[in-house]
């Protein structure tokens, strides 16, 4: 079972190139600051604009740097069938723990469409798989009756849900059971999630936060609700200030003033506006950790 917080890992770019060293020193802050696990090349890592060669790279050099401390669940996902299956085969040989294959994008399958392409993945990589379902990126949603079906496959074993609503979560469990893994795609809406039956949160906000969130999910696993309240009252703006305009700009940005790694992210996305920068940079100092 993956639970508590972890990350959708953003991709550093140095000259046009991926950022090997800093990506590698990234890692390590995550797993040093308590982030559950790691999820390289997702819509976060900015998945659609690496080569096929940039995209494996980037997960191998994940799980080398890992070096099993937390589970490394690979992004893998396409709305090619054909193409998802190769990704998702390279992620099982480099070692990775599972892997994350987001609901086909463009296309717009329908529901026994998108059986049919988890299914012929699942039959074809023997490796965890963990459905990502997000119909603001995707313009589709998986129902929670096709979900029903997919998790009859023994190595279909949860959803990323960033649908953002309160009551998928216990819809899914009363319809699949407690054991089928169920990570919130939306970090503003953790704490109802895992009210509801929720296992954690696959993040953005933990790039920049991942000690906080880290003790937040904690202190559920307590039921140290003061605590959950205090973090997340001081977390939410944060959320919000991420997706200010389209992800991982606004991360970026807020990694950049960081020092984490330079604010570059490649086009289509671009420099965020002024008027955003001021945003993060406000929400940062609420969270407590730009000073």
């Amino acid at each position: 079972m993956f639970k508590g917080s972890l990350v959708a890992l953003i991709t550093p770019f140095k000259n046009g190139a991926v950022d090997e060293a800093a990506f590698r020193k990234f890692v390590d802050w995550q797993i040093e600051e308590g982030t559950e696990g790691l999820i390289p090349t997702g819509t976060t890592g900015e998945s659609p604009t690496l080569s096929h060669d940039e995209h494996k790279r980037v997960v191998e050099l994940c799980i080398e740097q890992a070096a099993g401390r937390v589970p490394v669940i690979a992004g893998t996902g396409s709305n090619s069938t054909e193409e998802a299956i190769e990704l998702t085969q390279h992620a099982k040989e480099a070692g990775a723990d599972a892997a994350l294959i987001v609901t086909p994008y463009y296309n717009k399958p329908t529901q026994e469409g998108m059986y049919r392409h988890f299914k012929a993945i699942a039959d074809a990589v023997d490796i965890p798989i963990i459905i990502y379902n997000i119909p603001p990126r995707s313009v589709i949603d998986m129902s929670v009756e096709t979900m029903k079906r997919l998790a009859e496959i023994p190595n279909i074993v949860g959803v990323k849900d960033a649908t953002a609503s309160a009551t998928r979560p216990i819809e899914t469990r009363l319809a699949i059971g407690p054991d089928f893994c169920q990570l919130s795609g939306e970090d503003g809406t953790v704490v109802p999630y895992l009210s509801q039956g929720g296992h954690g949160c696959i993040s953005v906000t933990a790039n920049v936060a991942p000690g906080p969130l880290s003790r937040m999910h904690k202190a559920w696993g307590e039921g140290d609700l003061d605590t959950v309240r205090t973090i997340n009252d001081r977390l939410y703006p944060l959320h919000q200030a991420l997706f200010c305009e389209s992800s991982p700009g606004p991360v970026k940005y807020a990694a950049s003033l960081l020092g984490i790694c330079e604010a570059t992210a490649r086009l289509p996305i671009c420099e965020i506006a002024d008027s955003s920068k001021q945003k993060v940079e406000s929400a940062l100092r609420h969270a407590g950790l730009l000073n």
